[in-house]
Formats: C-alpha cells, sequence, structure tokens
C-alpha cells in the first residue's frame, strides 16, 4: 500500500511481481481452504482456537460485519459518482486511508457524510491507518514517519489517534481498523523488536477502545514477523491479518508464511497492485484483494 503511506518501497515488490488475474476462477481455489462465496454477514466478535493469542486484550464487544469477496484499495477516496458507476464491477468492498501520520495522499472527499453515502450504496470499508514505520523499512523512509525512540508509546498513541479519527467518521465499534507497517527487514533484531512493541501497543489501544486490530504488511517481512511472534505465545497482537503477496492467484489460506489455522476468517490477500482499471466509464488506479475478514460498521 505504499502509494498510500509515506514510503518508497512497496510491501507486494518483496513478494514477487504478479501477473494479473481476469475472470474469477472457483472460489475454492481462490481460497485453498473451500470457504464458500457469501455475502456479509454480522457476527460476535471472537477469535479461533489456534489465534486466540492475536486478540487483544480485551475483544471489542460490539458485533463484527464480515464480508467475504472482492476488495480494491486506493490512495485517495474515490467521488460517490465514480463509486455509482463502480457497481458494475465486482467490487464491494473499498480500503480507506482514514489516518496516521504516514498517510501520503490527502483526503478531501472522506467525511462522515461520505462514510455514510458509499455504505447506503452497498459498499463495505476496511478502514487503514497509514502510522509510523519501521526504521529499518525497505527502500528508506523519511525520519518523521518512522519509529521512534520508545514505541510502546508511540504505538498506543497512535492507536488513541486511530479511534479518534473512526469515531469522528462514524464507524462504530466492532469496526476493524487496519494498521499499515509497510515492508521491513525484519532480521534487523533491534528494528524489528521496535515495530512488535509498537504494533502491539497500538494493537492494545484500539481493542480495549471497542475496535478490532488489523494489520497489513508484506507476507515475508510484517506477516511473516507476527506469525512467528504468535507461535511464540507472545499477546495484544492483530486480530486480523491482511498480507500482501502479489502473485496471479488469490489464496487466503494457502499462504506460506502463515499456519493455515492461524486468522481463520479474519484474512485479506492482497494479490495485485498498482493496477489501472475501468468500469462504468470511469478509471482508477487499485490494489486488489480477496476479503474473508471484519469491515467497518457504520452509525
Amino acid at each position: 500500500m505504499a502509494r498510500g503511506t509515506r514510503v518508497r518501497a512497496r510491501a507486494g515488490r518483496r513478494s514477487g511481481w504478479t501477473a494479473l488475474v481476469g475472470i474469477c476462477v472457483v472460489w475454492t481455489l481462490l481460497c485453498g481452504a473451500g470457504v464458500p462465496a457469501a455475502p456479509d454477514h454480522t457476527v460476535p466478535a471472537r477469535g479461533t482456537s489456534d489465534s486466540a493469542r492475536s486478540a487483544p486484550a480485551r475483544t471489542a464487544p460490539d458485533p463484527t460485519v464480515t464480508f467475504r469477496g472482492w476488495a480494491m484499495d486506493t490512495c485517495g477516496a474515490p467521488s460517490t459518482g465514480t463509486l455509482t458507476r463502480w457497481r458494475t464491477s465486482r467490487y464491494r468492498a473499498l480500503g480507506i486511508y482514514f489516518g496516521g501520520r504516514g498517510r501520503a495522499c490527502p483526503q478531501p472527499r472522506l467525511t462522515p457524510g461520505w462514510v455514510r453515502a458509499v455504505d447506503r450504496m452497498g459498499w463495505r470499508l476496511l478502514p487503514v491507518y497509514a502510522g509510523s514505520q519501521a526504521p529499518c523499512v525497505g527502500g528508506g523512509v523519511t525520519p518523521r514517519v518512522s519509529i521512534g525512540k520508545h514505541p510502546a508509546r508511540q504505538g498506543a498513541r497512535e492507536g488513541r489517534d486511530a479511534v479518534r479519527r473512526a469515531h469522528a467518521l462514524g464507524l462504530l465499534t466492532g469496526s476493524a481498523l487496519y494498521l499499515d507497517v509497510e515492508s521491513y527487514d525484519r532480521r534487523n533484531t533491534s528494528c524489528a523488536r521496535r515495530v512488535l512493541s509498537f504494533v502491539r501497543a497500538w494493537d492494545r489501544e484500539v481493542g480495549t477502545s471497542g475496535y478490532l486490530p488489523g494489520f497489513y504488511s508484506s507476507a515475508d517481512t510484517g506477516v511473516r514477523h507476527i506469525e512467528g511472534a504468535r507461535r511464540a505465545g507472545v499477546d495484544n497482537l492483530p486480530a486480523v491479518m491482511w498480507f500482501a503477496r502479489w502473485r496471479g492467484t488469490p489464496r487466503l489460506y494457502g499462504e506460506p508464511a502463515l499456519r493455515r489455522s492461524a486468522w481463520q476468517g479474519r484474512r485479506i490477500h492482497q494479490y495485485a497492485g498498482n493496477v489501472r482499471e475501468r468500469h462504468g466509464g470511469r478509471s482508477l488506479l487499485i490494489d486488489r484483494n480477496l476479503v474473508d475478514a471484519p469491515v467497518a460498521r457504520i452509525g
């Protein structure tokens, strides 16, 4: 998602460039785990047995809305006119950058009114918070958006900011909020430790405020790092996993960086990026995603 963050490296590129998938193939092939195509639905916030350590200290008490299907994300919030035209596409969910010091694009359209309008159209929203980035981020990052020497304090502060911004937009508790951490060198021990401390503090703050903390990163860097922490029994980890691996076939449960039983019903695969598509006469530069995960609840 580097188009939406102040980072020069692109998380998906470190996982391999992909050719574009054309027409949807059978859902069981795409997901690799037999997840059926289904409309989104409301379920109580929960974790599976193997992903219980992924949950924050206190799970959001409100019901979550789970979406299963195709999603796009783009740097700036599209106009309602464009989203009306794009109802002719297969996409029914949209990633939006709703805050964070690392957010690259201005969001003049992103208001509570816009959120309500696109919700009425039938769009589901995936709120993305582009916060501070790893000091060892791939391709370099400007110092002013780097995680500092007090990562837990910084993560908690940015978690509170994410909650305030979500509330201001009319995103109800029980909504998933996704922290965008671009690709970084997880083999750099001190840097990886700083990132993990930041992420855990952000997750804890978001989770105790009644939201569901999600995490976006490259499959081979940030996601593999968090999966290692989960297997080690670390707590306050993301409750939802959004991994970037740009390849031809989207697979939710065939990702080698993640144990198949972890984050069941709480995964997003970003399988292609920086792709231009045109629907209803309107063109957008997007990333493509396959989703089986919680989205925003709109008030």
